[in-house]
């Protein structure tokens, strides 16, 4: 008896959803895809924010930057939830690592009594400026309306409460987890006047309506010069006052600041070439606003670095804004 096996392959009806279809054609699609695209709702509202009357849910009418698609701002990294909780568990689990290996070894406690002092002074209190980081990714999240740009700030948002809580971190693995490094950390943030510009930068940047605008000043402009100054130029400086072990605690920060370099770069280059008109305003802004930033940072690289490792992550923001035909402040082309 002979036994003939037959195999029979079923086409599927459709490959992906219809509004990714309609978009990309009926093909399968990546998760990216599928979890990005064309989500958020534009029709049929029930009634007007109560908060906003002027505007509706997800109104593109929010900023002042005009975009025939705002989907064609992307993720060059491809992060949806899934991808990016993966991504950031693993960075986390290296920053444990490093966490658990200075507070086995008590290696903050043993600084010379000085240069925690410096520490808290110097680098603790950005605490506060990331959790004002926090603060406006999340409205920009809630007022952009491609949920492809509402979710790279969102991401960024979380991200920066949690690097604000590693700097707390440091704080009290400097104090012996008394939590007198934070009250004093805090005192500093609010009385020194090394930083009442910062202060002042942050809370203005707290009203600030356009949400383009905000992720500009905040995402481009204000991390475009602090953290080479903080994470790159200023911790070699510590590396001087005997804390090289800091540099352990402060790599996620790094790491993290190098990929966000991706989704900024990426969305300016794309909203910038969409229009003169987006340019110009862009340019507005920039002018309004970096000599500002500059200006804040000012009296921190005085206290450590020196004007000279702040102008040079300026020139760094101004070599990045002129590939998308921007100019920086204070830099000539």
């Amino acid at each position: 008896m002979s036994i003939e096996i037959k195999t029979n392959s079923v086409e599927p009806i459709r490959h992906t959803y219809g509004h990714i279809a309609r978009r990309f054609g009926d093909k399968p699609a990546t998760r990216y895809q599928e979890a990005s695209y064309d989500i958020e709702a534009k029709t049929n509202f029930h009634y007007r924010p109560m908060w906003d009357s002027e505007h509706t849910l997800n109104d593109p009418a929010r900023t002042a930057i005009r975009m025939e698609d705002w989907y064609a701002v992307t993720d060059p990294r491809q992060f949806y939830y899934g991808a990016y909780v993966g991504n950031r568990a693993k960075m986390q689990e290296a920053t444990e690592s490093s966490f658990g290996f200075c507070e086995k070894r008590n290696l903050l406690t043993r600084l010379p009594e000085e240069t925690r002092k410096k520490l808290l002074r110097l680098l603790v209190p950005l605490r506060h400026v990331e959790l004002g980081a926090n603060m406006n990714n999340s409205k920009i999240a809630g007022d952009a309306t491609a949920t492809t740009v509402a979710q790279m700030h969102i991401y960024t948002g979380m991200d920066r409460l949690g690097i604000g809580q590693y700097l707390s971190r440091i704080a009290l693995m400097i104090d012996g987890n008394t939590g007198a490094g934070l009250d004093e950390s805090k005192g500093y943030w609010m009385d020194d006047n090394l930083w009442q510009p910062m202060r002042k930068l942050v809370e203005d940047t707290l009203v600030v309506d356009d949400w383009f605008e905000l992720t500009l000043v905040q995402n481009i402009l204000m991390d475009g010069i602090l953290y080479p100054l903080v994470y790159d130029k200023m911790d070699q400086w510590l590396e001087g006052q005997g804390a090289e072990d800091v540099s352990m605690l402060t790599e996620f920060m790094r790491d993290w600041y190098k990929e966000s370099l991706r989704w900024t770069n990426a969305m300016v280059k794309v909203v910038a070439g969409e229009s003169d008109a987006n340019r110009e305003m862009l340019q507005k802004w920039i002018d309004t606003w970096e000599p500002q930033v500059y200006d804040a940072l000012k009296p921190l690289a005085q206290a450590s670095v020196g004007i000279e490792a702040l102008d040079e992550a300026r020139a760094e923001l101004a070599a990045r804004l002129k590939k998308c035909s921007l100019q920086s402040q204070g830099v000539s082309a």
